[in-house]
């Protein structure tokens, strides 16, 4: 598989299901909407009092499953963090190509934007051919794409 067809594929989505840990150590998960950048870095929004921004600020690990169609599906591991300034709009125009709302919630008091760093992508088709084949941040950062 090449790079460009796993970006792909992450396009193809728009939701993921990600995973988070409490402050309790306890796995939590939420829906959300998502863009994904050329150097494979995840964008979602959130309001500042949800579990998960609560979550990743005291522990950045985070999971997600991304598609779940046709027996294909995409499992994301990375790091999030809260960019800001110009790095921020850079995001923002991403993440608003995908969501045309997403310049409305904005004005939302609280509202925040993550981006997740991959650590560990893998691409599962259980289709006829069975294809499975992963992806380190390495394999990332070598890439062409990024």
């Amino acid at each position: 598989m090449q790079l460009q067809e796993l970006l792909s594929q992450l396009r193809k989505s728009r939701l993921a299901v990600l995973a988070t840990v409490s402050p309790e150590s306890k796995p939590e998960s939420a829906l959300v909407g998502f863009a994904v950048s050329d150097s494979f870095e995840l964008i979602f929004d959130t309001l500042e009092t949800t579990r998960k921004s609560n979550n990743l600020r005291l522990n950045p690990q985070i999971a997600l499953v991304i598609g779940w169609d046709d027996y294909t599906t995409v499992q994301y591991e990375g790091i999030a963090d809260e960019p800001a300034g110009a790095e921020l709009e850079n995001l923002k125009e991403i993440y608003f190509q995908v969501f045309p709302d997403g310049p409305l919630r904005q004005t939302w008091p609280g509202i925040s934007y993550f981006r997740v760093r991959p650590n560990w992508i893998r691409y599962s088709c259980y289709n006829d051919p069975v294809r499975i084949v992963e992806f380190r941040a390495e394999d990332l950062v070598r890439s062409k794409i990024i």
